[in-house]
């Protein structure tokens, strides 16, 4: 167990396996990991714990790697594959309790929350005034959204049924035609995103490919009156840039809950009062969270029992089912 869990998962796997925990929720190196991994076949992980190959070569024993999230860039899918390890996330059971985040954050970004209370906070409230902390409105918008797996479809529902809002989308490939329907949601190329939404909302997963998918010049295409917020990966928007476009004003303003290299956060963005901060808890919900370690659990007792984990990431290497 790569970091502190809730008590009950914790036993429960306790009747399956010996369990080396981790009850200081430390977060280990990985040369620590590595020594913690010696002699283990599974791994209960979070994002904070990278599995490459090195490490998969050292350890070949290990036979499953469990991470307790839906994104699992932390992982070497092929080293795994390669080397018959099962690796397994967390799909499905965040969706709502995120996307409820994401469009929180948008909210707050827009509607300048986290400005306006800072500022009642210091005492700096007088009086009212026609422009204090104007910001968007949300409603009636057009709520653009780069990724439109599981949560930015929730998302996107929240924006058309619940505030009336022009939904676009960028995809590697358009949603089918029941999916777009019900949302009234319409498939552009990335670069008419950038340019038509109101309110950028960023849900894809991060690879090599969409690393700094939003730089300078994606930046540059976007509304100076737009928001952007990110409840995807870190180093998926370049964060350098994005300080400086926030501090020339060329966009409005940002919500970031991921960062380049969190837990590290760039200096640039502290400084800014129109960005929106926080640290990964899109899908802090006790409800949430509990879930995404019972799924991790059961995965990880599947794959060491000789069950069917429910969630695998690299399905090749379980047996096959006999065909009739």
């Amino acid at each position: 167990m790569a970091r502190a869990v809730f008590p009950e998962v914790l036993a429960r796997l306790r009747t399956f396996f010996d369990v080396l925990d981790n009850p200081d929720d430390t977060v280990w190196t990985p040369a620590e990991l590595s020594v913690k991994l010696r002699g283990r076949h599974g791994a209960f992980i979070t994002g904070s714990e990278c599995i490459d190959a090195a490490l998969l070569d050292a350890h070949p024993q290990l036979r499953a790697v469990c991470n307790m999230a839906v994104g699992y860039n932390n992982i070497d899918i092929a080293a795994c594959t390669a080397r018959g390890v099962l690796a397994t996330n967390t799909p499905d059971v965040l969706t709502e309790t995120t996307a409820d985040f994401g469009f929180a954050l948008m909210m707050a970004t827009a509607r300048r929350i986290s400005e306006s209370e800072d500022f009642l906070r210091r005492g700096d409230w007088k009086k009212w005034c026609y422009d204090m902390f104007t910001g968007s409105d949300v409603h009636g918008a057009t709520l653009g959204i780069l990724g439109m797996g599981r949560i930015g479809q929730a998302i996107a529902r929240r924006g058309a049924l619940g505030f009336g809002m022009k939904v676009i989308y960028h995809n590697r490939s358009p949603l089918p035609a029941e999916a777009e329907g019900p949302l009234g949601a319409r498939w552009v190329d990335k670069e008419r995103l950038l340019r038509e939404a109101d309110h950028l909302l960023l849900v894809l997963p991060y690879s090599a490919i969409s690393h700094h998918a939003i730089g300078s010049a994606e930046l540059a295409l976007m509304k100076p009156t737009a928001t952007l917020t990110n409840i995807a990966r870190g180093g998926i928007v370049d964060d350098a840039a994005l300080a400086a476009a926030l501090r020339e004003r060329r966009i409005a303003a940002a919500g970031l809950d991921v960062f380049e290299g969190e837990p590290a956060v760039h200096p640039d963005l502290l400084t800014l009062p129109n960005v929106v901060l926080t640290p990964h808890i899109a899908s802090a919900s006790v409800a949430t969270r509990r879930a995404m370690a019972d799924l991790a659990a059961d995965n990880l007792i599947a794959a060491l029992t000789g069950g069917r984990p429910p969630t695998p990431v690299n399905p090749v290497v379980l047996p096959q089912p006999l065909r009739a």
